[in-house]
């Protein structure tokens, strides 16, 4: 697995490893929770180390009695003779430690060393007399001493805190923490697996081992390697310790010591008796586990009478008193717990409204579900009012099915009611989030049934957000410019009337995507309202129109624009927990990387969504897309597979709504050779578009049927598309360079002259597309164009993949799990110069993913 967040500590280690080899010698303190990674950091040190550098790993055992200088002992094997007898004297009582403590200190003056001592939490007192020997006598020898320990495992009364006292203060002693990982490279080591990477960060707090071994088995609650681990941590503990523990387990990830005596009886003694073997910590007034998975591994083994009785004595203790807001979930939990359905209607609904109002979508999602299990005994407004929370919540957080359920029950328990206006909001958001869904068709005629029934009472602001939706709807479907703005006007006129923002801020906003769709113009406009609704804290509408910013300018293939609209909108979902939002935003993100030619770092992400469980249909259909475009581009394994099964996800107006679903298809089929099939799907997606108006969709298709040889049809073209169709290749390349999208701008120069298919073949084979080199030296030597010969370099020739020596130097790194900015330190070159030459390695090697290229380092080369 990759190593993240570790480099400013290796080359910090590295750095003292240089200094203490050169002199003076010094002893490095390296501590962390057990799992954080203490191990892995010493060995790719130890990989990192100049050959010359004589590598000593010795650890300390769990022993009931560890063994005397145990680390030591494993190491006499590749120690000097003086160091073996002293040391087999020692242990055999004919020589003193000190002797072994001097042969050693003399061994490690002998060459450069790096001794690296783990887990001294576990250490003999032997070992750590040598520890404190050392380190006043280190300066005088050219060695670097490493000792690991778990700081989580240390309380007043272990033996080593008067090791640690004793190397307080001592010039020659340097300390170096690791910390838990950040969601950012949770969710990077989340990629490409089928796990929630914020669910992943809760339960794991960024601990590398449980996030290891939670996407090595993403399928069991808690993976057997934890359970397994936590149980040989709770079998030390005293009887009154493990019962401490498992009360803190039924009462919560963080709980305050001020609980009544029933609860928690005396519990000081064993309470510090479990903070000693790691499981929980605490500050003398709120205790807390370490990790929520850890908690739910102890709570899987309490028995279920005393985790009744503990629900049941902190629910009739705190109902007794005010509840703060932040602890309506932990009151719902509890009275979940004890089996009160009238307590859980009481709280549930009250914490979802706060996490509602804190942004905690998914938070507000559960507690939803929770009171909806004891819904049956509420009238219908109330249940029905329930369900469009929870939807709300879920549409929000990405479990898009759920949402959708709850909506459709909640439609039908309004029209039960007579509430016309329930009625028609619930038809509106149903309408609004089938379009995600892939369901387009039926999202237009929910969209209509809610105008439909709002326009029967009067006037409202229900009625307003009818409006918008149907304009939104008008905008995606590419209905043009006049339908999208009748549908604003008659938002913004109620819009103004009710004093809403946000239904007037969507209403200016989607006219103005419109008439850019058809018409080029209206970027700008789109942009103030982007900046309206953040300014004016409309944090829903401002992620939705932030993520839209991104599908305009992928689909109008803007590189630069496209960029900075998926940066924008990603860092504004991250901060508001808008999951949805953000599983678009990168699936507009990974088009966006296509379209500039960064085609493995497209594959990355598209492979990411494509796998994420709260990704909806468009989102999962786009990132096959793709990745099938990818895939054909580089003459890789069959696409139609992929493009199929993203066909199967959404109905057809989607596919060619979203502007890139039938162009694939009519590519791929281009690339494998298969002019009259291209033409086929070119025809068959203008005909979904008729009577629609669209230059960015349109022109592409006809341009894809010239490249084939059929007869252009008349269509409405954008910008380069248009220079294309009249025959100016020339004006074509130039627009789409400026664009930054360069196999876009090859494919133009292959109606061009000799100097532009030189040109264009350049393009292809530095993008590592065969497929349309050999169509390009196809057409080249048809027309009588001979290539430019720069053959490669004999090692690059011998190199089965035709990697060249700098490619091999970063295969082999990225087969140390390097990071860019790893191999970047490594070879002495930027971090963006490290990307270039792994994105090229991937390519030669036709792989998606470092791991893969590693694995192809030991594979027999090709015949």
């Amino acid at each position: 697995m990759e190593l993240l967040e570790r480099e400013a500590v290796l080359q910090d280690l590295a750095g003292h490893l240089q200094a203490a080899v050169s002199g003076p010698g010094r002893l490095v303190l390296v501590r962390g929770e057990a799992g954080i990674g203490k191990t892995t950091v010493i060995h790719r040190l130890a990989q990192w180390a100049d050959p010359r550098i004589r590598i000593l790993i010795g650890a300390c055992d769990p022993l009931a009695t560890p063994r005397p200088l145990g680390p030591l002992t494993d190491l006499a094997p590749r120690l000097g003779q003086a160091v073996r007898s002293t040391l087999t004297g020692t242990l055999t009582g004919t020589c003193r430690a000190d002797e072994v403590f001097d042969c050693l200190l003399a061994d490690l003056g002998a060459c450069p060393s790096l001794l690296v001592v783990e887990d001294i939490h576990w250490a003999d007192e032997a070992t750590m007399d040598l520890l404190r020997y050392l380190a006043r006598r280190l300066p005088n020898v050219p060695a670097l001493v490493l000792a690991t320990y778990r700081d989580d495992e240390i309380g007043r009364s272990h033996g080593l805190a008067a090791l640690l006292g004793t190397l307080a203060g001592h010039p020659s002693v340097y300390r170096r923490d690791l910390a838990p990982l950040s969601r950012r490279a949770v969710a990077r080591l989340a990629g490409g697996h089928a796990v929630d990477p914020e669910q992943l960060y809760h339960v794991s707090a960024g601990n590398p081992f449980l996030v290891t071994e939670i996407l090595a088995a993403p399928a069991e609650p808690i993976p057997a390697t934890v359970r397994e681990a936590v149980a040989g941590r709770l079998a030390g503990l005293s009887p009154a310790a493990r019962g401490v523990v498992d009360t803190l387990a039924v009462l919560g990830h963080r709980a305050s010591l001020r609980l009544p005596a029933e609860v928690l009886p005396a519990p000081d003694e064993p309470l510090q008796e479990a903070v000693a073997c790691g499981i929980v910590r605490t500050d003398g007034r709120v205790t807390e586990f370490r990790h929520e998975l850890t908690r739910l591994a102890v709570l899987e083994g309490v028995p279920a009478a005393h985790r009744l009785r503990v629900h049941r004595q902190v629910l009739a203790a705190t109902r007794s008193g005010p509840v703060a807001a932040d602890g309506l979930a932990l009151l719902a939990d509890h009275a979940e717990g004890a089996g009160d359905a009238g307590a859980v209607l009481d709280y549930a609904p009250a914490a979802a409204a706060h996490a509602v109002f804190s942004g905690a979508h998914r938070t507000a999602a559960a507690q939803y579900a929770r009171a909806l299990r004891y819904a049956d005994r509420l009238l219908p407004d109330r249940r029905a009012a329930l369900l469009e929370g929870h939807a709300r919540a879920c549409l929000l957080s990405g479990r898009l099915d759920e949402g959708i359920a709850s909506l459709r029950t909640a439609v039908g328990l309004r029209r039960s009611l007579g509430d016309r206006l329930g009625e028609g909001e619930d038809l509106r958001w149903l309408s609004n989030w089938l379009w995600p869904a892939g369901r387009t068709t039926e999202a237009g005629y929910e969209g209509l049934e809610a105008v439909r029934v709002l326009e029967g009472p009067a006037p409202s602001r229900e009625l307003a957000r009818a409006y918008v939706n149907l304009c939104q709807l008008a905008c995606y479907r590419h209905e043009g410019a006049a339908v999208a703005a009748s549908h604003a006007e008659k938002a913004i006129a109620l819009g103004e009337r009710f004093g809403d923002d946000g239904v007037l801020v969507q209403a200016r906003f989607h006219a103005a995507a419109a008439r850019m769709l058809s018409e080029g113009r209206g970027w700008e406009e789109c942009e103030r309202a982007v900046s309206t609704a953040m300014a004016e804290d409309l944090p829903l509408d401002a992620g939705f129109l932030a993520l839209v910013m991104c599908w305009l300018a992928a689909l109008r293939r803007d590189a630069a624009r496209t960029t900075e609209a998926v940066s924008r909108a990603e860092a504004y979902c991250l901060d508001r927990d808008l999951l949805s939002y953000l599983l678009w935003t990168r699936a507009w993100g990974g088009w966006g990387l296509l379209n500039r030619g960064a085609w493995p770092q497209a594959a990355d992400a598209a492979q990411h969504l494509r796998v994420h469980p709260g990704a909806p249909p468009v989102v999962r259909a786009m990132a096959l897309t793709v990745l099938a475009l990818v895939r054909a581009r580089q003459g890789r394994s069959p696409a139609w597979p992929l493009l199929e099964e993203a066909s199967s996800l959404v109905d057809a107006d989607c596919l060619v709504n979203t502007g890139l679903g039938w162009e694939a298809r009519v590519e791929a089929a281009w690339l494998a050779g298969d002019h009259q099939l291209s033409r086929a799907e070119a025809h068959r997606a203008l005909a979904a578009l008729e009577d629609r108006t669209h230059p960015w969709l349109s022109g592409p298709l006809a341009c894809w049927i010239r490249r084939s040889g059929g007869e252009v049809p008349q269509v409405t073209a954008a910008g380069p598309y248009a220079l294309e169709l009249a025959g100016d290749w020339a004006g074509a390349a130039a627009r789409w360079d400026r664009l930054g999208c360069p196999y876009e701008a090859a494919l133009a120069r292959l109606s061009g002259d000799g100097p532009a298919l030189r040109q264009a073949l350049a393009a292809f084979e530095a993008l590592g597309a065969r497929p349309a080199v050999a169509h390009t030296r196809a057409l080249m030597r048809a027309r009588g164009v001979r290539p430019v010969r720069r053959g490669p370099r004999a090692a690059t020739q011998a190199n089965p993949y035709r990697l060249t020596n700098r490619e091999m130097d970063v295969l082999k790194l990225l087969n140390e799990g390097l990071s860019d900015a790893e191999i970047a330190a490594r070879l002495y070159i930027s971090p963006k110069t490290a990307g270039h030459h792994v994105g090229a390695v991937l390519a030669k090697l036709g792989v998606h993913s470092r791991h893969e290229a590693a694995r192809k380092l030991h594979l027999p080369e090709r015949g």
